[in-house]
């Protein structure tokens, strides 16, 4: 049960930072992904539902270049259901009945990994599909030339072709950086980086080394976190830190590479070199305040 909770608290995650960028991300990969040249677009109200299933990420009325109008259905998806198939049906109908026009339905998969759901329906009396797009395989750089970090964002969920993986994800960070404008829109944009990157295999590591070298944590002069350490009455122990790396040990340091991004006990004490003990027990004092 335990495991249960724990995956669906990582899908809400996700489904939270997609429906939170949506906005800015589903033009580039209506056009990038999908390869759709929508010439007209409008929003429909996402509550043609009559069953306990989860409403569609995206539904839109839309015409394209060539003047064909129709329904825009796209749904966003981490989990490999095998019922996704009848789910997606029931959409189709429901939204054929609705607003008689046709419905095309893009399924976009987050995961790095190859889906087994099926995706269609082929019996003597029914017969329909949905096209299901793996965003793993589309070329990273094609979110990278986007001046919005939302977009950027994704490049992470993408292929880095025959780019090393370091390399691919310190562009990354170093693109998000960039064109972030604020402290506070920076933390949020990493802390759903780092969830994100929790989709791919074996990209933690080169995502925690990249973080090091912009966050600036360690540098006295633009560093928020020596700023609220200052505040706190911890100016000496930091500063201390911030040049010869004795400041890593720091309570303000490590208090800060949980609550600001978010990291797991591990993650914090391997960046800090502290114990995990020791990570846990401010953990702990958080959790208190």
């Amino acid at each position: 049960m335990p495991k249960k909770d724990n995956n669906l608290k990582q899908a809400g995650q996700y489904d939270k930072i997609i429906r939170e960028n949506l906005e800015i991300t589903l033009p580039v990969i209506i056009r990038d992904v999908l390869g759709l040249d929508i010439a007209e677009s409008e929003e429909l109200p996402d509550d043609i539902q009559h069953t306990k299933e989860r409403k569609p990420d995206s539904l839109k009325r839309v015409t394209d270049a060539q003047g064909k109008t129709y329904i825009l259905h796209v749904k966003f998806q981490v989990k490999d259901e095998i019922e996704m198939v009848y789910r997606m049906a029931e959409y189709s109908i429901m939204l054929m009945r609705k607003y008689k026009l046709p419905v095309k339905q893009y399924l976009i998969f987050l995961k790095d990994i190859k889906p087994a759901m099926p995706v269609m329906i082929d019996t003597d009396n029914h017969k329909y599909s949905f096209s299901l797009i793996r965003i793993a395989d589309a070329n990273y750089r094609l979110f990278m030339k986007a001046d919005n970090p939302e977009v950027k964002m994704l490049a992470i969920l993408a292929n880095f072709g025959k780019e090393e993986n370091y390399a691919a994800v310190k562009s990354i960070v170093d693109g998000i950086k960039v064109f972030t404008k604020s402290d506070f829109a920076e933390s949020r944009y990493f802390k759903q980086l780092r969830i994100f990157t929790q989709l791919r295999k074996n990209l933690e590591q080169e995502l925690e080394k990249a973080m090091i070298t912009v966050s600036e944590f360690f540098k006295k002069e633009n560093d928020f976190l020596y700023k609220r350490g200052e505040a706190n009455g911890l100016e000496k122990g930091i500063e201390k830190g911030v040049e010869k790396g004795e400041e890593k040990k720091s309570h303000a340091v490590v208090e800060n590479l949980l609550s600001e991004l978010g990291l797991s006990d591990e993650q914090a004490a391997r960046i800090a070199e502290v114990s995990v003990e020791y990570v846990a027990k401010i953990r702990a004092s958080l959790k208190k305040k």
